[in-house]
């Protein structure tokens, strides 16, 4: 159903389309008949000649900044997991997580991986236990996930299974990042 316009909005349309430019001229012309000349816009009062010919330009958003993506894990090395596996390289720090709440060992291994970043430590151990007997453990399952988050990146180059001495399955061997310090540069250096 449709209604006739009024004169007010009539005359009020017709106001409003002598301000715009149609892009296609041509149908402009075709669809308004009566109208005078679709090539040459009427400008309205008050607008000054240059700002009447300026064309509208949509407004651009600016581009979203590029997204930095955390580095992906990396496996230990072979020659280092074997030897962390036959107790020939020493493990820099342990923590034992298995029994907690999982609120309570995400916070606790957070603060155990930025501990160990700032002491250096290369790799340390994490025991998550084995779970049930069937070795399904809200904490073995948990932890790799945790590693893997993009939030832990900074501190984790990757992960893997520790070897039976260490606790084998109920245990990670995780690698700890390398802390970036910021380089100084003295004023007298050349």
């Amino acid at each position: 159903m449709t209604r006739n316009l009024t004169d007010e909005e009539r005359a009020l349309w017709e106001r409003l389309s002598e301000t715009v430019e149609p892009l296609d001229k041509k149908k402009a012309a075709k669809a308004r008949p009566g109208a005078a000349s679709a090539a040459a816009p009427r400008k309205p009062k008050g607008m000054s000649e240059t700002r009447a010919k300026r064309p509208v330009s949509p407004t651009k958003t600016p581009a979203p900044p590029p997204v930095k993506r955390p580095p992906a894990l990396a496996p230990l090395q072979e020659r280092t997991r074997r030897r962390l596996a036959r107790g020939l390289v020493e493990i820099d720090a342990r923590i034992d997580l298995h029994g907690m709440r999982q609120e309570r060992a995400f916070a606790r291994l957070q603060t155990f991986l930025h501990h160990a970043q700032a002491r250096g430590h290369r790799v340390v151990l994490v025991v998550t236990g084995k779970g049930n007997g069937e070795g399904r453990g809200v904490l073995k399952q948990s932890v790799p996930a945790w590693l893997a988050r993009p939030d832990l990146r900074h501190l984790v180059v990757g992960f893997e299974p520790a070897g039976r001495r260490h606790g084998g399955d109920g245990a990670l061997y995780v690698r700890v990042r390398r802390r970036r310090e910021a380089r100084r540069v003295s004023a007298s250096a050349p």
